[in-house]
Formats: structure tokens, C-alpha cells, sequence
């Protein structure tokens, strides 16, 4: 005669709860074209500063941006945060807004700066922080250029 199935449940063992710092890394990608421009100075200072890069008809860079967060994950979940949800916030505040766009004149948040890979990573920063939820922090903003230039930008001073 077959045994009887017992009903009861096994119990569940514990999550183990590892705690300590992370980073974590999101990259989007994005097409835009830009001119390194100050109107404030002559066309030969233009040039002397920027060479090509001041082409009154535009260039354009393949971009790569890398976003950074920095915190302890969540012990229920094991995430600092959803990269997910890092992914729509950037595409939400940074490559719908530049892609396939130029710098210079189509993105409002852009407007009268001049579009240096400096400036874009200060500029990105301000965009995407205010979306970043607690507890994650935002660490990092890498704009890669091309393959060999980027910048980085680790957010406004703290006094």
C-alpha cells in the first residue's frame, strides 16, 4: 500500500543578507551632431580652439554614455537598483531627447552651452540625478566620444 503524501510544508530557509557598497553600471547609445562653437569670439579663435570641430555645417559622434550608481542593495530584492528601470530613465531623460538630434540647436536643455564633452557630462548629470531613486546615488557620468576621448563627471562639489 503507497505511503501518504505529508501536506506539510517544508520550511523556508533564511535569505542571506550580504551588505556592503556596490556600483552599478548602465550604458545607452545615442547619434548626435554638434559644433564646438563660442559666439562670443572670432571665427580664427574659433578655429585656433576647436579645428574641425568648428565646421559651421556640423559633426557628429557616435556616443556612448555610461551611468554609474553607488549604494548598499536592498536585502529583500538583492538590487541597488532595477537596471531596467536605470535604462528607461536614461532613454527618458538623456537619448530621446539627443538622438539623432543636434546639440546645438534641437535640445532645449542644451541650449547657449557649448556641446564639449566637458559640458555634456555636467549637463546629463543635472538631467538624470533628480530620477534616481533612494537609496541608489548617483556616482558616475562617462560620455564617450569616440573610442579613445570621454569625460567623466562624479557630480557638483559637496562642501
Amino acid at each position: 500500500m503507497p505511503q501518504p503524501v505529508s501536506r506539510r510544508k517544508k520550511p523556508v530557509p533564511a535569505v542571506r543578507v550580504l551588505t556592503g557598497t556596490v556600483f552599478i553600471t548602465r550604458q545607452v547609445h545615442f547619434n548626435s551632431a554638434h559644433r564646438l562653437h563660442n559666439p562670443t569670439k572670432s571665427r580664427a579663435w574659433n578655429r585656433q580652439q576647436y579645428g574641425l570641430c568648428t565646421n559651421p555645417h556640423w559633426h557628429g559622434h557616435n556616443y556612448v554614455l555610461e551611468v554609474t550608481l553607488k549604494g548598499v542593495p536592498d536585502p529583500v530584492t538583492g538590487y541597488l537598483m532595477d537596471l531596467g528601470a536605470l535604462k528607461r530613465i536614461l532613454h527618458a531623460t538623456i537619448v530621446e531627447k539627443c538622438d539623432h538630434r543636434n546639440l546645438n540647436d534641437e535640445v532645449p536643455f542644451l541650449r547657449r552651452i557649448i556641446p564639449s564633452t566637458e559640458n555634456l557630462v555636467i549637463a546629463f548629470w543635472a538631467q538624470i540625478a533628480p530620477h534616481i531613486p533612494a537609496p541608489a546615488v548617483l556616482h558616475a557620468v562617462r560620455l564617450y566620444e569616440t573610442p579613445r576621448n570621454y569625460a567623466d563627471y562624479f557630480g557638483p562639489a559637496r562642501a
